[in-house]
């Protein structure tokens, strides 16, 4: 038996894709502020910022996803997720286009991600939740971003 997927879910817009991840994963949204790039870290990866006094590496969505890059506006924010690295637990910054609500997604809304065939890497997808006539994106947070990224992450910040 599969753990249930349902919950409530913070949806956010990438591009004009709505995604949604667990609340759970989620400790605070913010609005954009400066973030100081770290040299040698992939493309997607913006940088570090300071969250009152702890150092916070910040990844773009957009630019993870292999989206066109997107100057950032006044709805543009990080939303600070907890994701599972290999020793512990890492705050990590992602910047979305914009926040749109918290939705209560119940087991029968959710469908399993479609196969795509082997060159489409689909692991992130938690599954498709299909609302009010419009699908989500569910987002497993903790395998957007592989192993190794979160470790050159860890080591960032």
């Amino acid at each position: 038996m599969e753990d249930s997927k349902a919950g409530k879910y913070l949806t956010f817009k990438l591009a004009d894709e709505d995604y949604g991840i667990s609340l759970l994963k989620v400790r605070e949204i913010i609005g954009m502020m400066p973030i100081t790039s770290v040299p040698r870290t992939p493309a997607f990866v913006k940088g570090v910022i300071n969250l009152r006094g702890k150092v916070i590496p910040v990844t773009d969505l957009r630019l993870r996803f292999d989206m066109p890059e997107n100057d950032y506006n006044d709805r543009t924010c990080i939303i600070v997720v907890e994701v599972a690295g290999q020793e512990s637990t890492v705050q990590m910054g992602i910047v979305v286009d914009a926040v749109t609500e918290v939705l209560p997604v119940q087991d029968n809304e959710i469908e399993p991600a479609p196969e795509f065939g082997a060159s489409v890497d689909t692991r992130y997808i938690l599954g498709m939740a299909n609302m009010e006539g419009a699908v989500k994106i569910l987002l497993d947070i903790d395998r957007v971003l592989t192993d190794a990224e979160i470790a050159a992450l860890e080591n960032a910040a």
